[in-house]
């Protein structure tokens, strides 16, 4: 049997309350999908790293990750430090099948809750 997770991976802060809305968004996917693992990984300044996340994955026996970067645009960080670190990971890890999901930002129904969000009353 498949076993999936999800990571949501974000840049990461030096306040902590700055990831409570990706806890949110972590709650609120994992109450909808329950045969699905959740998981948060920074790039920077928090934890987990991306390859400690993979790692308590891989330790629980999932072996299907799709990550899902939470960043607005192709920056540089989505661009160049992270397909490095992907495949990085995928040589530790070479059993993990790991798919890797546009940035949020790029998608057409993120644009537009942001846009409904910034003209509601």
């Amino acid at each position: 049997m498949t076993k999936k997770a999800i990571i949501l991976f974000a840049h990461g802060a030096r306040d902590p309350r700055w990831k409570e809305p990706l806890i949110k968004v972590q709650e609120i996917i994992q109450s909808n999908n329950s045969e699905t693992e959740v998981a948060l990984a920074f790039l920077e300044l928090m934890t987990p790293s991306l390859e400690d996340a993979l790692q308590e994955l891989s330790l629980k026996g999932l072996n299907t990750v799709t990550l899902v970067p939470v960043f607005l645009g192709q920056g540089g960080h989505i661009r160049e430090d992270l397909p490095k670190l992907i495949e990085a990971c995928r040589q530790k890890y070479p059993l993990l099948n790991l798919s890797v999901k546009p940035a949020v930002g790029e998608n057409l129904g993120v644009l537009q809750a942001i846009a409904k969000y910034c003209t509601d009353e």
